[in-house]
């Protein structure tokens, strides 16, 4: 076991032989959108960006389904057709699975990747001096419940499944090639929660620079207009003690930040000076953000981040 549960890392990798190690991770939820199909794109993105926050290259998965009876042939095709457009695009196969009958509609995949055993990518080896990069913008959470609600503007819904649905295979190819300290995806523990969970495994502290933040669209009107998930409020309560809030920063800027989020992007720790062939890297395998959101510091308590005006 070359990666376990001990740093809360993305997935579990299994050495074979000295070539090859296996990457295992499973993910499921329920639908966060309207539309079956794009159910189904972003509960698979999800799924797979915990191979791609390792480094590893997906290779096959098993689908996870729960439905409700009465939810009809149709509306199942469509969340499974969904999943398969994102494996095909990921260059994987969808090799079987399970269902079940439940009350609510459930999708994900269990997927495996592979990886060279010692050039896996950890949450657990952020280093002083390294610059943090994001590669999506956040504010799904915000979006979503919004769009439950029926109170999300149509522009802003498109904006955050166009988010969701992209893989974060770009960003694990950009990695790759530069060669990284850290890194983690962005999902439901906020881009806050996944930071300081980064740098309690890594033995170190972060600072993150408010303004620098990629937003989806209409998130700061949706959140003043208190469309908070229940994930968001436990991540605030989770963190209470792990963040400092510097000059100028409120606890609306805390909010958004600790938003529990849907296949969001990678959070890249990297030295200094491979930061900016990292970014190129990254626009030229088309992320949808390339930002230096923050750095990597030994000034504080591990797992302590400070949010900067």
């Amino acid at each position: 076991m070359l990666v376990g549960t001990e740093t809360g890392d993305d997935a579990a990798i299994y050495r074979i032989d000295e070539r090859v190690a296996l990457v295992l991770t499973n993910d499921f939820f329920a639908p966060i959108v309207d539309d079956p199909y794009d159910y189904g794109q972003i509960a698979a993105a999800n799924a797979l960006s915990d191979i791609y926050a390792v480094g590893g290259r997906p290779i096959t998965a098993l689908n996870i389904a729960a439905f409700p009876r009465e939810l009809g042939p149709d509306v199942i095709a469509k969340i499974l057709e969904g999943g398969q457009a994102k494996a095909e695009e990921a260059g994987i196969l969808i090799i079987g699975g399970h269902t079940v009958d439940d009350k609510e509609p459930k999708y994900g995949l269990a997927a495996t990747g592979i990886v060279t055993p010692g050039e896996q990518i950890t949450n657990a080896n952020a280093q002083p001096g390294d610059v943090l990069i994001l590669t999506k913008a956040i504010g799904s959470g915000f979006i979503t419940t919004a769009g439950k609600a029926g109170t999300a503007p149509a522009d802003a819904i498109t904006a955050a499944v166009k988010s969701m649905a992209t893989l974060n295979k770009g960003a694990a190819d950009a990695m790759i090639e530069v060669g990284v300290n850290s890194a983690t995806d962005v999902t439901g523990f906020g881009l806050l929660g996944h930071l300081s969970q980064m740098a309690k495994a890594s033995g170190v502290s972060a600072t993150l620079n408010w303004p620098k933040i990629p937003l989806l669209e209409g998130v700061m009107e949706i959140a003043r207009a208190g469309s908070m998930s229940g994930g968001t409020a436990r991540n605030m309560e989770a963190l209470e003690d792990k963040i400092v809030l510097g000059e100028g920063i409120t606890e609306f800027e805390f909010m958004i930040l600790a938003d529990a989020q849907t296949s969001g992007g990678m959070l890249i720790s990297v030295p200094e000076e491979r930061s900016d062939a990292l970014v190129k890297s990254l626009v030229a395998n088309q992320t949808l953000y390339s930002e230096v959101v923050g750095k990597v510091t030994a000034d504080g308590d591990p797992g302590v981040i400070t949010i900067n005006s």
